[in-house]
């Protein structure tokens, strides 16, 4: 995780631009860029891992982006991208649509071949990125809204950016837990905002509102895996329905209920064992962090999912490769230290 990279904090160097292109197809996804004036680029990016959804802030010189059908099929993240534009103007094409993005959000998908461009001047965005199996909205409404000029200046798209500009000042203060939380709400404010611009929500077909259920099911656990009471009877009761409401919502789920608290929780231990910051405490105290109660059972359910030990793990996790150190300074040769979100008074939330 780290702090936005605006452009100006960029050092300017004349591979610059590859630097730039390599990045955006191996950590976002494929696609082919074109700038007019490659030696004199500029361009900076960050991520937060926000849990269930990750926010991305990009600045750039002018740039065209195209991805094809051929990069689709190379590599997709199956990703809605809810883009919001700080600074610059934006022209996306998608699905037969096309818009100038002049003011508001923009959503698209990786999955679909799609043409952007910054052509005026430099370009700063926020990028939410959204699984497509963790919207609660049906796929076929949510397409409609694809490439058109989202207003975000009044109700819930207002809310929702300033929210993301917030989260990028101040998440860098969080801990990890706290930005999974920050994560869900920005899940929950998307949604909103996606469903206000279909329409009354209400109207979403059965489907659709199993989707949301189901997701709102998914966002208590990650909020709850640290409670050992964490139980299927307990989020039936917490949601107001039946167990067998419950375990029919998971019915077409590759986990069960109880398989899926559990994954999630060997996941969260599995990180934090891996974190250097989190190196000085035990492993049962990391154990409990997520809802096992018992030192033998964690350590058994850990071993039958990774196939080594946690201590063993930790070991492994904390030892750096030779070649890492040099790796990762070439790789970030093209930063400055990273400096805070500049958002000035005159500025609007556009995508």
């Amino acid at each position: 995780m780290g702090l936005l990279v605006t452009s100006d904090a960029v050092v300017e160097r004349e591979d610059t631009f590859d630097w730039f292109c390599e990045t955006v197809s191996s950590d976002v996804m494929p696609v082919t860029l074109s700038s007019r004036n490659t030696a004199d680029f500029r361009a900076g990016i960050t991520y937060m891992d926000l849990g269930v959804v990750r926010l991305s802030a990009m600045a750039c010189s002018p740039v065209v982006s195209r991805r094809t059908s051929s990069h689709v099929r190379r590599g997709d993240p199956e990703h809605l991208q809810l883009a919001l534009i700080t600074q610059g103007d934006f022209r996306i094409s998608q699905r037969g649509t096309e818009s100038v993005i002049t003011g508001g959000l923009v959503l698209t998908d990786t999955s679909r071949p799609s043409e952007g461009e910054c052509a005026g001047g430099q370009i700063e965005s926020v990028v939410l990125q959204i699984p497509r199996q963790a919207l609660a909205l049906g796929s076929d409404r949510v397409d409609r809204l694809l490439a058109q000029n989202l207003a975000a200046d009044a109700g819930t798209g207002a809310i929702l950016a300033d929210f993301l500009k917030s989260v990028l000042a101040r998440g860098p203060d969080c801990r990890l837990e706290e930005l999974r939380g920050v994560g869900a709400v920005a899940l929950d404010l998307a949604t909103a905002f996606l469903a206000q611009q279909l329409g009354d929500p209400g109207q979403a077909p059965a489907e659709a509102r199993a989707q949301e259920a189901l997701q709102r099911i998914y966002r208590f656990i990650e909020h709850n895996l640290g409670d050992p009471d964490l139980t299927p009877r307990m989020i039936a009761d917490r949601h107001n329905m039946s167990m067998r409401r419950l375990y029919a919502l998971f019915g077409d789920q590759p986990l069960t209920i109880a398989a899926r608290i559990r994954q999630s929780r060997l996941e969260r231990a599995h990180a934090d064992l891996a974190s250097a910051e989190l190196s000085g405490q035990p492993v049962q105290t990391i154990a409990a962090r997520w809802g096992f109660s018992s030192a033998t059972g964690f350590s058994r359910a850990f071993r039958e999912t990774y196939g080594i030990s946690p201590t063993e793990h930790r070991a492994a996790s904390l030892v750096p490769p030779r070649h890492a150190m040099h790796r990762n300074s070439a790789r970030h040769a093209h930063q400055r230290a990273p400096l805070g979100p500049r958002f000035s008074s005159g500025d609007t939330a556009l995508a």
